[in-house]
């Protein structure tokens, strides 16, 4: 929760911890919450938190959590991440949130260490756990259907957004031009957010975005998503070059993950590295900048258990163009075009789309902001403390 770089899971722990922290009821119980070494810059609103740095560099959970388990017992012990220490009091009731098991669907992608220890941890944690919270239905449908969890001891709690997503402070011009030149951001892009790895189908969206100036024509189309305004088909068969009035370009921002030559290759085999750029990761305080400032937002992620950027994208305004894989169709709802991702011809028809109909992009942007209330950490933490507690008994 508390490392610098924060990711999807890191991110999750951090918003949901501070949430829960922050809620009057807690002020009613005692937490104990357990860090990797420091957590600097962070002090709970609360005085009934107590906070224990375990520096374990290695084995944290099965060694040092473990071992801290076992001198000082908790009545209930959150594991937000998956993993439950397997020496730990019989007594002890355990909570453990499981976030996906895109392992399971894209094997290929992960060595075979990793893989046994997440696949191993996982079914464990299913097994073992009093509690399981699931981020979204597909998640829980996948631990049931594949892992043969009860499916009576599953709560889906979805994800929420953070506050430094709110509009507030984002019309600052001096901030925008800082961000601007800080990223190298040109004038008009398209935006992809996420770690660079190949479950975010990121060779896919480079050669899709490279089509869009080859003059290609397809009969392939998104699923289309309730809107009026949407072009016709004879509207699209009549193909113009989206570049003749602005000059479009793909940020893609994120820090490296794992086997990434072949992406990073991927612009100059297609033909467009004058117009992809690779930013690295955002600063958290720059973030929502970057998503704001973008025309569309294009998430073709071959899996996810849930999608927290696409939330992220919809409360900044940026249309959405999305995976119809995994829990994103339950997390985007209508307000975002749904495209297959293996099929490369039909997520850049779905780009031209977004980009040529002013309308569309309207719709989508309208629908985002609807969709995105459904989502809250603080609703998140209340429904998380509510288990924690019906766990205790």
């Amino acid at each position: 929760a508390f490392l610098k770089d924060k990711t999807g899971t890191e991110n999750y722990s951090h918003e949901l911890i501070k949430t829960i922290l922050d809620l009057p009821e807690a002020k009613k119980h005692e937490f104990r919450l357990y860090v990797r070494g420091s957590h600097e810059g962070y002090e709970p609103s609360c005085r009934n938190v107590e906070v224990v740095e375990i520096g374990w560099k290695r084995l944290w959970t099965q060694g040092g959590l473990a071992l801290e388990g076992l001198m000082r017992p908790v009545d209930v012990l959150w594991i937000p991440a998956h993993t439950l220490p397997i020496v730990r009091w019989p007594k002890l009731k355990t909570v453990v949130t499981i976030h996906g098991l895109e392992y399971e669907y894209l094997p290929e992608y992960y060595d075979w260490r990793k893989k046994w220890y997440l696949n191993k941890s996982t079914e464990y944690a299913v097994r073992r756990a009093d509690k399981i919270i699931a981020v979204s239905k597909w998640t829980k449908s996948q631990l049931v259907d594949r892992l043969g969890a009860d499916e009576k001891k599953i709560k889906v709690i979805y994800e929420g957004v953070g506050e430094r997503f709110m509009k507030e402070g984002l019309t600052n011009l001096k901030h925008k031009r800082q961000v601007r030149y800080k990223y190298g951001l040109p004038e008009n892009y398209i935006l992809f957010v996420g770690t660079i790895q190949p479950r975010k189908n990121l060779v896919r969206l480079i050669k899709a975005f490279s089509l869009l100036f080859s003059g290609l024509s397809t009969n392939s189309s998104p699923q289309r998503s309730g809107l009026k305004g949407v072009p016709s088909r004879t509207d699209l068969n009549h193909r113009t070059d989206p570049t003749q009035k602005t000059v479009m370009n793909l940020i893609i921002a994120g820090k490296e993950g794992w086997m990434t030559d072949e992406i990073y290759e991927a612009p100059k085999k297609y033909g467009v590295e004058d117009r992809v750029k690779f930013i690295g990761r955002v600063a958290d305080e720059d973030l929502a900048m970057v998503y704001k400032e973008a025309t569309l937002f294009v998430w073709p992620s071959l899996m996810e258990g849930f999608g927290l950027p696409v939330l992220e994208a919809m409360q900044m305004g940026v249309p959405v163009i999305t995976s119809d894989r995994g829990a994103l169709p339950e997390v985007v709802g209508k307000a975002g075009l749904l495209i297959d991702p293996e099929n490369v011809n039909e997520l850049s028809k779905a780009i031209e789309l977004g980009l040529k109909s002013r309308e569309l992009r309207q719709g989508l942007r309208e629908k985002g902001y609807k969709q995105v209330k459904k989502f809250s950490w603080e609703k998140a933490a209340k429904q998380t403390l509510s288990v924690l507690l019906k766990t205790n008994g």
